[in-house]
């Protein structure tokens, strides 16, 4: 690596992040079925209908997990909980195996000195509510305060941090109009209610963690810097409409309680009669705002196309296993941007970053230079907004394990420790041992 810890200022966080459906392993310890487990189990939905079942088996192997988190010299571990493992059927009564996995999981952080910086939801829906309309239902942000309630009543009193939902445009935008995640459904009305009752969802789990006594509560964006195609002020509009959707409309509503007109020209004839009344309960005072970073979007307006009218291309820069460029100055321009727009002094926190590579064991060793290069940029461009002012307190690797990549199965690598899917041996990476370096000095 280029950088070392102590070109950081003091008390920066670093640490590395998973999910729980994505490493734990779903068939164990009484986790009720999701609506993942579903959709992976329809022809086409997902890289020869793999699934989470056994994933990295985490549920048996997280001390050693949590070993390879304390030999790096990582400083906080981002985990996040299973809405089925603790609740079966979504509501009712809760699995006490469940319960006292995630007990064992957060004190197992503390006793190596690994802060717990928790989410409460990854996307793995319990069937049962799904089956009721899921993050269409606006019943849900009960159904998911209620959830909030029992797991953070269980473990909430040792959590350094926590958020309520990862990546609300993937919650909403890509699983119910693009149709990529679970539930797979491609229906604007389904989204634009998708979309809003995140939002209050998140706005009840705050509240609910509020009431506990619980502090140090943010939320976690994800976001794709959008670039025109062409010159062309088509082209340039259409970037705004992507940027509307895809990066301002979560932030917009918790921060300034409105959504963006060029959001709202698409998705308010399909949302809920009142909706403009819970911005009240959406935007919830936060403590720190979470960023996840990956790449940029090239954007072109098709004016022949239903709203949003634009398609999107991949550029000629350097590309991640997934096809993502990549393009560091996006990160920086994002916190500047939040900074700037949105949350002023509040802390803010690269919560997840990394790429994905074609990984392989060689001699019992995994050479990913090319990862390490990504972080390498990454953070040099990370610096350099907190050389500007920008409150920058912590970046989150994505992620520590190989693991399970939703649609895409086992395929794509994004670890810095290699999972034998098979064997389920892990092998730590170059980039691993890079970072474990670094993190030293």
């Amino acid at each position: 690596m280029k950088f070392k810890r102590s070109d950081f200022p003091r008390n920066f966080t670093f640490g590395a992040a998973t999910s729980s459906y994505q490493i734990e392993g779903h068939s164990f310890g009484g986790a009720g079925p999701t609506h993942w487990d579903s959709f992976a189990a329809t022809p086409g939905n997902v890289v020869r209908s793999e699934n989470g079942a056994i994933a990295c088996d985490h549920y048996h192997r997280f001390e050693e997990d949590l070993d390879l988190m304390q030999a790096a010299g990582f400083d906080a571990y981002r985990f996040s909980t299973s809405w089925a493992r603790v609740l079966p059927e979504g509501r009712g009564t809760p699995n006490p195996e469940g319960l006292d996995f995630y007990d064992r999981l957060t004190d197992a952080m503390l006793e190596r000195g690994l802060k717990p910086c928790a989410t409460l939801y990854h996307w793995e829906l319990p069937s049962a509510l799904a089956d009721m309309g899921g993050w269409r239902n606006a019943d849900i942000a009960k159904w998911f305060g209620d959830f909030t309630e029992v797991i953070m009543g269980r473990i909430g009193d040792r959590m350094h941090s926590v958020a309520p939902i990862n990546e609300p445009w993937c919650v909403g935008w890509l699983s119910h109009f693009m149709g990529i995640h679970a539930p797979g459904l491609r229906d604007i009305r389904a989204t634009a209610r998708a979309m809003h009752h995140v939002l209050t969802a998140h706005g009840t789990a705050i509240q609910v963690m509020r009431g506990l006594g619980m502090q140090n509560l943010g939320g976690v964006f994800n976001m794709e810097w959008p670039i025109p195609h062409s010159g062309s002020e088509a082209d340039y509009r259409a970037a705004q409409r992507y940027d509307g959707y895809y990066n301002r409309f979560f932030v917009e509503g918790i921060f300034k309680r409105q959504y963006p007109e060029t959001v709202l020209e698409g998705l308010e004839p399909h949302l809920s009669d009142g909706w403009q009344n819970d911005f009240d309960l959406i935007a919830q005072p936060l403590d720190w705002v979470g960023l996840n970073y990956y790449t940029c979007k090239r954007i072109e307006a098709a004016p022949d196309a239903p709203w949003p009218s634009l398609t999107e291309h991949t550029g000629a820069l350097p590309r991640t296993q997934m096809g993502w460029e990549i393009y560091p100055q996006g990160l920086a321009d994002f916190v500047r941007r939040m900074t700037r727009e949105y949350t002023g002094d509040l802390p803010i926190y690269i919560t997840e970053n990394g790429m994905a590579n074609a990984d392989h064991v060689i001699g019992g060793e995994v050479n990913d230079q090319n990862r390490v290069a990504y972080l390498d940029a990454h953070l040099s461009a990370l610096r350099e907004t907190i050389t500007e002012g920008c409150p920058v307190r912590g970046y989150f690797c994505w992620s520590l394990l190989d693991n399970y990549e939703w649609s895409l199965g086992y395929e794509k690598r994004f670890g810095l420790v290699h999972v034998d899917f098979e064997s389920l041996k892990r092998t730590p990476k170059s980039s691993y041992h890079a970072l474990k370096l670094a993190l030293s000095q």
